[in-house]
């Protein structure tokens, strides 16, 4: 355009970018606002995230799918897992991983109880077949958790308890949320039944009495599952202090889950903490 002739490249970036947030803007109903931080990002870096987020829009309009083994060049080189030694799959493992990583592909997983030789074994027979959209950006990435397609119930319990559960109590800050609970007929220590309002008020009436609150130690020591039930325990340590005084407790806990049919999530139902009056 004739009006950005005599601009300078600064500017011409600049002007560049504010014609393309007005295109999405037009186009998608796109909202921009300014860092939260205060620093301005520099043109150079906006430009490129612009064209980058309209090509990824304008191929993913056109609804294109591809399995990543073609994504990834349609390798032949990588054994069966059944053909690798136990001495040779870490190392088969990373080249995967690093080959995979040159097409914008990471497979990762959450659980610890997940092998190697079982990670390599479900990208090379299942993911390979793993149909995605075909969207080719640089430095773009397709990130798959083996645990999405695998769910290990028992671990992930056992990580809610822990980070949902115990670490929520033993903290000052007031209980907002309360979704991972079930809705009723839930059992804390001696208190049943309570609904989630009401254990959300004992938890947050026993925050109050202190003036701060700290889990130095916990850990999950098992977790169990039965059909539709889990029970998670572990052992914990904590502080309360107020004014002048400190409290101390410490103890073993136990949390039940429920999974529920209906929306397959799995709800605590139960917590019995040691070594505490709620």
């Amino acid at each position: 355009m004739k009006e950005y002739e005599n601009l300078n490249e600064q500017d011409k970036i600049k002007a560049e970018n504010d014609f393309l947030k007005m295109k999405m803007m037009l186009e998608r109903g796109a909202q921009f606002h300014g860092p939260d931080d205060g620093q301005e990002v520099s043109p150079e870096i906006e430009n490129e995230f612009l064209k980058n987020i309209i090509a990824f829009e304008k191929q993913y309009d056109e609804h294109k799918t591809i399995t990543i083994f073609e994504k990834i060049g349609k390798p032949t080189h990588f054994k069966p897992a059944n053909e690798i030694t136990d001495a040779g799959i870490e190392e088969a493992w990373r080249a995967l991983l690093s080959y995979m990583s040159d097409y914008g592909v990471e497979v990762s997983s959450y659980s610890p109880r997940v092998t190697t030789r079982e990670l390599y074994r479900f990208t090379t027979e299942e993911l390979f077949n793993h149909e995605t959209d075909d969207i080719r950006i640089p430095g773009w990435f397709c990130g798959y958790v083996y645990d999405e397609f695998y769910p290990d119930h028992e671990y992930e319990n056992s990580r809610s308890a822990i980070n949902d559960c115990i670490k929520r109590i033993f903290e000052k800050e007031p209980l907002e949320w309360m979704h991972h609970y079930t809705e009723k007929n839930i059992r804390l220590n001696n208190h049943y039944p309570l609904s989630r309002d009401e254990l959300q008020n004992i938890l947050n009436t026993f925050k109050e009495v202190f003036e701060e609150i700290e889990l130095t130690q916990v850990d999950c020591i098992s977790s169990l599952m039965v059909n539709d039930n889990c029970t998670t325990k572990g052992n914990y340590s904590a502080i309360g202090k107020l004014e002048k005084d400190t409290m101390q407790w410490s103890g073993n806990w136990r949390i039940e889950f429920e999974r529920k049919q209906e929306d397959e999530y799995w709800y605590i139902t139960e917590v019995e903490i040691e070594g505490i009056n709620l």
